[in-house]
This record gives C-alpha cells, structure tokens and sequence, in this order.
C-alpha cells in the first residue's frame, strides 16, 4: 500500500468519525429530555420572601433570575456574590424587570425575614431575599442540589456556615440555564447573563 493510499484512507476514517460524531450531537441535542423547573430535580418549595407573602418554584416563571445561597453573616462569599450581581446587572443596563436576584438564607436559625431583607436591600433595594424554617430551608436547598452545614464553633453564635457557592441562571419559563461560579471573570459571568436574558 503506498504512503497515498494510506493517507487517503486515514482522510476517510477521520471525516466518517467527524460525521458520526456530528450525528450523534444532533440526536443529543433532538432528544434531550426537556430541562425540569429549577433544573435539578424539579423539587417544590415554598420561603417567605421579603417582599411580602409566599415564594414558590412557580413565582421563578416569568422573569429570568440570578439565585444565590447564602447567610447575612458570611464574612466574604455572600456579600462579594450579592455585589457583583447586582453590579453586573447595572453593566448589562438592565433593571430588576429584565432580570430578578434573589437571595435565599441557608441560616433559618439566625436569619430572620427582617434582617435578610435589611442585608439584600443594602446591596439593591431590588433584591429578594427568601427566608424559611428549617424545614422549608432543608426543601429549597434540595430543589437546587445546594449543602450547607455549620462550621467553626458551631455552639457559639458566631457559627459560620460553609455552603454551596453557586449563581443559578433561571430562565424566564422557570428553567434552569446554569450557574456561575465563585470568583468567576466577569466577562464570562455577563456573557452568561446576557444570554439567559436574550433567551
């Protein structure tokens, strides 16, 4: 077999894997099982939110969101992550009518509705803060895949809670879209968010 040959037949080998490759995308893609509300496994649940009554997975439909988990004590994670969504919104030039931030405390023993809405409202007075009893907390976190547990001196007041870091992308049919991480770039994160906006 000459060295034409060969490279001719290795041409072939390789654009039937491009082919088979590309058609198995395609099915990927066509019959993909549709996204379920919230993106995780589809969990209701049900927090009171501070800006009056109840939120549940259903209030997500409607408005595309930005969630985070989080606790009004946290010394660094939360207040960055409530900071730069609020910020990256503003760059985006978009109101909390194009895109809601909601906040949702994973502290039920020490955040009450009145200090969480305090905490949010000092980054925007927009921003939703979602607040639960333990066991109301224990349901969200689960519709999201998020952990939490206490940390430090767990005793004293001055716990800390280590906690799942994430920004959920939901979109405007209550689908989860992705998430941004901790300390991600910025323009990544805004790229993110410009298209769960666009949608």
């Amino acid at each position: 077999m000459t060295t034409n040959t060969t490279l001719r037949n290795f041409r072939i080998v390789l654009w039937v894997l491009v082919v088979v490759a590309a058609i198995a995308a395609t099915a990927l893609y066509m019959f993909r099982p549709p996204q379920r509300p919230l993106g995780i496994n589809g969990q209701e649940f049900a927090l009171t939110s501070t800006k009056g009554g109840s939120f549940t997975q259903a209030d997500l439909v409607g408005t595309p969101s930005l969630i985070f988990f989080g606790y009004t004590f946290c010394p660094d994670v939360c207040p960055t992550t409530l900071a730069e969504t609020t910020a990256w919104r503003a760059q985006l030039g978009l109101s909390a009518d194009d895109l809601r931030i909601i906040f949702v405390t994973v502290d039920p023993e020490r955040d009450t509705t009145e200090m969480v809405k305090a905490y949010v409202e000092g980054f925007d007075p927009s921003v939703i803060g979602l607040v639960g009893t333990p066991e109301e907390t224990e349901k969200a976190k689960a519709a999201f895949g998020v952990f939490s547990e206490k940390a430090g001196d767990v005793e004293s007041e001055f716990y800390l809670v280590n906690h799942t870091a994430l920004t959920f992308l939901i979109d405007k049919d209550g689908s989860f879209e992705g998430t941004i991480a901790y300390e991600e770039a910025s323009d990544t994160a805004l790229a993110k968010i410009d298209r769960l906006v666009k949608g």
